[in-house]
């Protein structure tokens, strides 16, 4: 059975940083897209970053040049490296694993994990 397990949120103070890591077992890790979503109450799921099976990475406007999405392979892991963390940034963070093969889409995610941000 496929598991996603996200770590290292907590509080943080406006201005400060976390690293989200999330653990990945029983799938072909590699050969998976990772991404990062967040949501809060009463909206929608947000995508903030995607890192292709390439390494290749996009963004949501709102967090570019504060957060890195980055990826190992070898420990079938992927992070969120969040820089400049604002109030705004408060929310459950979710990881995502997605392919596409022949048609056929799986489509996995974490349980979450809490960050808020508060002075």
């Amino acid at each position: 059975q496929v598991q996603l397990v996200e770590s290292g949120g907590g509080l943080v103070q406006p201005g400060g940083s976390l690293r989200l890591s999330c653990a990945a077992s029983e799938l072909t890790f590699s050969t998976y897209a990772m991404s990062w979503y967040r949501q809060t109450p009463g909206k929608e799921r947000e995508l903030v970053a995607t890192i292709g099976s390439s390494g290749a990475t996009t963004y949501a406007d709102s967090v570019k040049g504060r957060f890195t999405i980055s990826r190992d392979n070898a420990k079938n892991t992927v992070y969120l490296q969040m820089n400049s963390l604002e109030p705004e940034d408060t929310a459950v963070y979710y990881c995502n694993a997605r392919r596409s093969v022949v048609g056929i889409t799986m489509n996995y995610w974490g349980q979450g994990t809490q960050v808020t941000v508060s002075s």
